[in-house]
């Protein structure tokens, strides 16, 4: 008999977390995001919240752990909120301007976190890897539906799934220039992105 595989499970999602467990995941986030998962030791992530490395054990089982966590987390976030969104908006031109909207928001919201979701993943080992990208497709899946929605009432032209890629990657690459404190505030980015979107699907 082949044995089947089990995969990790996500993280409690933020919103979720003790106010101890999202200091830990927010203070590692940002020394992550700051300099990369191999920059950064468990001592220094210890002193950073103030717990030491002793106490710090009692919450994570390892670095690689506390990554996984940061990783699907707040991913899980994402496809909580794109999933609302997509129950509760009907209108796929509506729904596409709020899923733009929401996406570029957490990502502002939660730079750090976001940054380590979309460029530290080579760092986890082959399964979690594995699990954190199933999330990534999960997320993508919400988007495929609206567009398909759309298709449906005649409002969208169908677009390959690499196209679709190309499109959430102008989100997910958002963090390399990024600056939350800068002119133009998330919401009108998510706007001015769900234009380009909605220029490469509509009818």
């Amino acid at each position: 008999m082949t044995e089947q595989l089990t995969q990790p499970k996500p993280a409690t999602p933020p919103r979720k977390a003790s106010p101890t467990r999202l200091k830990i995941l927010q203070v590692a986030a940002s020394l992550f995001a700051d300099r990369g998962f191999s920059g950064v030791g468990v001592n220094e992530i210890g002193e950073a919240t103030g717990l030491g490395r002793g106490a710090l054990y009692y919450h994570i089982s390892s670095k690689e752990d506390l990554l996984y966590d940061i990783t699907t987390a707040y991913m899980s976030d994402l496809i909580a909120d794109g999933k609302a969104i997509l129950d509760s908006e009907v209108d796929p031109i509506i729904r596409t301007q709020k899923l733009s909207r929401a996406l570029m928001m957490t990502i502002s919201e939660h730079l750090s976190e976001m940054t380590v979701c979309f460029r530290e993943i080579h760092a986890l080992t082959a399964e979690r890897r594995r699990a954190v990208l199933s999330l990534h497709s999960d997320y993508q899946a919400i988007w495929s539906q609206s567009l398909s929605d759309g298709l449906a009432k005649g409002q969208f032209r169908p677009i390959p799934s690499t196209v679709l890629k190309g499109l959430l990657g102008m989100y997910f690459y958002s963090f390399l220039w990024l600056d939350p404190r800068g002119p133009q505030n998330a919401a009108d980015i998510g706007d001015a992105f769900a234009e380009v979107v909605l220029r490469a699907v509509r009818v």
